[in-house]
């Protein structure tokens, strides 16, 4: 694939992924955090990585950590967004622990529940079903280091979704969560 052809089908991806996080925020009450998600991804030291390991069909972090090692673009990325559970850990005060994940305010939860739904839509396009998020967490969980309560949080939202659907989930987290937070 060409470099202008990598160039706007990365752009392309943030700008849909942006934009289903945006609504999906706004639906919920998170006005501020649906304009600013993820705005980090246009500065240059992610987009034009996010260029040169662009794909299509999944994460260019993933192509970059398997080429390189590591991913550049993710590990600024996530020290710069709240919505991630990995900015959330941090040195353990247990001696017996060396890194744990620190409770996430439930709006980052929420943000980071988006951002998921918006991914899964995003990657999977027209095949996308409500199961897939939750699917992905369950595939994925194992190896996150995240604190309890949010673990449970998150893992209850997807669930939901998976279970109950879009509307019924949006609804709940706006009426219910939010509203309690």
């Amino acid at each position: 694939m060409n470099l202008i052809r990598r160039f706007f089908g990365h752009l392309n991806t943030i700008n849909r992924h942006k934009w289903l996080v945006m609504k999906h925020c706004f639906r919920v009450g998170l006005y501020r955090q649906g304009l600013m998600h993820d705005l980090s991804k246009y500065a240059p030291a992610e987009f034009l990585v996010g260029v040169k390991y662009y794909q299509g069909n999944r994460s260019p972090n993933s192509a970059e950590r398997e080429i390189v090692g590591y991913s550049s673009a993710w590990l600024r990325h996530k020290g710069r967004n709240k919505h991630h559970l990995e900015y959330w850990i941090d040195y353990s005060i247990d001696p017996n622990k060396t890194m744990v994940g620190c409770e996430m305010p439930v709006k980052y939860v929420v943000e980071m529940f988006c951002d998921r739904v918006a991914a899964s839509k995003n990657y999977n396009k027209g095949k996308y079903k409500d199961s897939f998020p939750y699917e992905y967490y369950l595939n994925s969980k194992e190896h996150y280091i995240v604190n309890e309560k949010t673990g449970e949080l998150l893992g209850s939202l997807l669930k939901m979704l998976s279970e109950k659907g879009e509307s019924y989930t949006f609804d709940y987290i706006k009426r219910e969560l939010l509203n309690k937070s």
